[in-house]
């Protein structure tokens, strides 16, 4: 049952088929290149996408503009020691913002990061800083449909197999990602946010942890986990967070804005470091690149995240959606996670070989067919990762209802009728740095 009511509406528009034909063509078949006008529901992405609330609208007329000492900062500062338990914060104008100014402070050329997995923009910044990204999810994480309830954790045999291959030294940091959206959102456990924080210590590095989804995720330990199904939201995700050294934050996910980001840590040193990068790339270390009206809507935003009402509505509109493509009998990995519905690619087209990118076509097939953008994580996103071919539809927070979500099932469905007449897909130019590939290559048909 949802927990809000609309208190204001926006129009959506449907094109015809001949027009999102030509749409898709002018796009190169990318649909990062479609105009949002000509996209009727919109799943590209769950990032600074949704709705805020009434009371996070009314804290954006209290936000104070100065350029320093702004009392908005102090108001998230307070948000975030309350809610995550971190005393120090960097404010950024968004979660890759966060990104530059901690692992450009942390690593640098030849370093090593293991993470359970890696999302884009984390590999892409890890990249740039000359280290190397290495995931190490669990074995079954990508096992389409399993009982399995955290194939999000780290796997920590593998994260040691790092260190053998290249040297405690070599390891500055180790990551976690909370929920763990490279692995179709699927939550961590606390037991393996405890290990993770065991073995960064035993090998003296920097515990972080990339907690875009950290609500979610506390939601997931206390419907599944054994010795949590009686605290609340709040209080497990201040334990999740407690065990980390440093976090990096997207604002635009769990703290339901639509811009804004931060980093967070508990060391004074590494503050200090963080806040002179920040000044360099974002701006003086109380604004961050961000309007005071946007750092108090994110300040109010943290403290409804940790709120069971909302939690229960997110996660559960995202298991609605589950529930009606897998009622249809269509190739949905399962169980859902926090955030997202994520489809196999490779179940719709299994005549389409894997260099000519099935993800991909299917991303282009659900607007064709509705007008629904999807967002391809598979080997068009991640190249020479191996990873399945996985197409996300990612909800909104507090947008969409019932007869949307019947909507975006009925589009799956025609797709999937039509499956044997989809062709693949070859690049026709794409970006220097192929971890960025995604964003703004273009294709054609094979």
């Amino acid at each position: 049952m949802t927990a809000y009511k609309s208190k204001m509406v926006e129009r959506i528009h449907l094109p015809s088929r001949e027009v999102r034909d030509e749409n898709l063509e002018a796009a190169g078949y990318n649909v990062f290149n479609l105009p949002s006008k000509d996209v009727y529901i919109d799943l590209l992405t769950d990032s600074g996408t949704g709705t805020m609330s009434a009371e996070q609208w009314a804290a954006m007329m209290l936000g104070d503009e100065a350029y320093a000492g702004s009392s908005s900062f102090e108001n998230l500062k307070d948000a975030v020691s309350d809610v995550m338990g971190m005393e120090y914060v960097v404010p950024t104008h968004q979660g890759r913002g966060a990104e530059n100014v901690l692992y450009g402070t942390l690593l640098e050329e030849g370093d090593v990061v293991p993470n359970n997995t890696h999302f884009d923009t984390t590999r892409a910044h890890i990249a740039n800083a000359g280290a190397e990204a290495v995931d190490c999810p669990v074995s079954g994480a990508m096992e389409m449909q399993s009982d399995e309830p955290f194939k999000g954790n780290f796997d920590i045999e593998k994260g040691w197999d790092v260190v053998e291959e290249h040297g405690e030294d070599a390891i500055p940091v180790v990551v976690l990602t909370i929920t763990n959206n490279s692995t179709a959102g699927q939550p961590v456990s606390m037991a393996n946010i405890r290990a993770v924080s065991e073995f960064a210590a035993e090998i003296d590095a920097t515990f972080v942890m990339d907690a875009c989804r950290f609500a979610e995720n506390a939601y997931f330990i206390q419907q599944r986990e054994e010795d949590y199904e009686h605290h609340s939201i709040a209080d497990i995700a201040r334990e999740e967070l407690s065990y980390a050294d440093a976090l990096v934050m997207s604002g635009k996910k769990d703290a339901l804005v639509n811009i804004g980001g931060f980093v967070a840590c508990r060391d004074a040193d590494l503050f200090e470091h963080t806040r002179q990068r920040a000044i360099l790339y974002e701006g003086f270390s109380t604004y961050g690149g961000l309007a005071g009206r946007d750092i108090e809507a994110m300040a109010q935003g943290l403290r409804e995240a940790v709120t069971q009402e909302y939690v229960e509505s997110r996660v559960g509109q995202v298991q609605e959606l589950a529930g009606l493509l897998d009622d249809a009998n269509l190739p949905v990995y399962l169980p859902a996670g926090g955030h997202a519905v994520y489809l196999d690619a490779e179940g719709f087209f299994p005549h389409i070989p894997l260099e000519e990118f099935p993800g991909q076509a299917l991303v282009c097939e659900l607007y064709r067919e509705g007008g629904v953008r999807g967002v391809e994580l598979g080997s068009f996103a991640f190249p020479g990762t191996n990873r399945p071919e996985l197409v996300r539809l990612a909800l909104p927070r507090r947008t969409y209802n019932r007869e949307h979500l019947e909507h975006i099932a009925e589009t799956v469905a025609g797709v999937y009728e039509r499956r044997d007449s989809v062709s693949g897909l070859e690049i026709v130019s794409e970006p220097p740095m192929k971890e960025l590939r995604h964003f703004s290559a273009e294709l054609r048909p094979v």
